[in-house]
């Protein structure tokens, strides 16, 4: 693995002169081809632009249809992606599913639901400030995760509803440069709805190849009353089986945080630094929100946890108390983001994300269980 899976600026310094191109595609520039942004004559804004004309904001935006997948980019040769940045109304942040294909795989690397990609899971804004991603008001978001391609890139987006979706966005990247030792980017979801009893939930299985782990994003719905963070983490690396190599301490200690994220007198307190953070605490609104729910991200860009021939499974408990200071293992909603960068364009992945099983439930606990079902390539 090269370091720019690592870090997005690992690949060179800013002040260094280097033979790439840069280019931004854009509803003013689907292709982004040289000179041709803002040429439109006809687009969402046209009627706006009336008065104006061509060259002023005549197709900032696109509509998604209903049941319909858009291509958001469309390259096709070598090059990285350096910065995403895109945003729709809020509810569509769990009915649309974002997908990456590289170097002409007909598989994505990239599977997630739009909103648990920018970690923002349950269709409620809530700031992010981190170094990968960045969810700004009022959900503006942007993804700084480099992404490395050695022949093409397609980044499509589907709208599992039956509601047209608006959508605004701009896919920059550079043309050129050699990334035929980079590792590809891969994210996938997963979603435990709810967890079965004393279960981990799965986070990522049966990865096979060289590279590394770079960051997870959930969204935990707690459906009892008590603490519901004990549970660890635990990654199963290469040869690992029955025991992980990495054994993690608490839910709340892989985050960053510590004793049950409570300060005194203030109760669950949100935070957002570059690379861990806990942004979202939704309360129960007394009415038809009855449980707490978060959203919690951790990005491993200066700790990438490495593999060289697999990576088996990552799982996390779901952990309470019960009397006599014991366990309670919980059965909660808990929906996964694993990144990770990988030697191969294409793996093992769980079933595509439905517009049933994204779905956010106003009473938690209200739905069926809804795993994210067999593994396939």
């Amino acid at each position: 693995m090269t370091r720019s899976a690592c870090s997005p600026r690992a690949h060179s310094s800013l002040a260094s002169l280097r033979a790439v191109q840069t280019r931004s595609i854009s509803p003013e520039n689907f292709d982004g081809s040289v000179g041709g942004g803002g040429r439109a004559t006809e687009g969402t804004g046209a009627e706006a632009a009336r008065d104006l004309g061509q060259g002023w904001k005549v197709s900032p935006s696109v509509d998604v249809k209903a049941g319909e997948t858009f291509t958001l980019a469309d390259i096709d040769s070598a090059g990285v992606i350096t910065h995403i940045w895109i945003t729709t109304h809020t509810d569509h942040w769990r009915q649309l599913v974002l997908r990456a294909y590289w170097d002409g795989a007909e598989e994505p690397a990239v599977e997630v639901p739009y909103g648990d990609f920018f970690a923002s899971g349950w269709g409620r804004f809530a700031q992010v400030d981190s170094q990968m991603i960045a969810a700004n008001p009022h959900g503006g978001f942007n993804s700084y995760w480099p992404m490395p391609f050695r022949e093409g890139a397609v980044l499509t987006l589907e709208n599992t509803s039956d509601q047209d979706a608006r959508v605004y966005y701009q896919v920059t990247y550079e043309l050129g440069g050699d990334h035929s030792e980079d590792a590809y980017f891969h994210a996938q979801w997963r979603r435990s709805n709810p967890l079965e009893a004393a279960t981990p939930h799965v986070l990522l299985e049966g990865v096979e190849g060289q590279g590394q782990y770079v960051g997870t994003y959930i969204a935990w719905g707690v459906n009892s009353n008590g603490w519901w963070g004990e549970g660890e983490i635990k990654f199963y690396l290469d040869d690992d089986r029955e025991f992980p190599t990495i054994a993690g301490t608490g839910t709340e200690d892989y985050f960053g945080g510590a004793w049950n994220f409570d300060v005194p007198g203030e109760g669950y307190t949100a935070f957002s630094t570059p690379y861990l953070g806990m942004p979202q605490v939704i309360r129960p609104d007394g009415l038809y929100i009855s449980q707490q729910r978060f959203g919690m991200y951790r990005w491993h860009v200066a700790d990438p946890i490495h593999f060289t021939t697999g990576l088996p499974r990552v799982d996390i408990q779901a952990l309470g108390w019960k009397s006599a200071g014991r366990y309670l293992p919980l059965r909660d909603d808990i929906a996964s983001t694993a990144i990770f960068y990988l030697d191969r364009p294409v793996t093992v992945r769980p079933e595509a994300p439905s517009f049933e099983a994204m779905e956010i439930h106003l009473g938690a606990g209200a739905g069926p269980h809804s795993p994210a079902g067999p593994a396939r390539r």
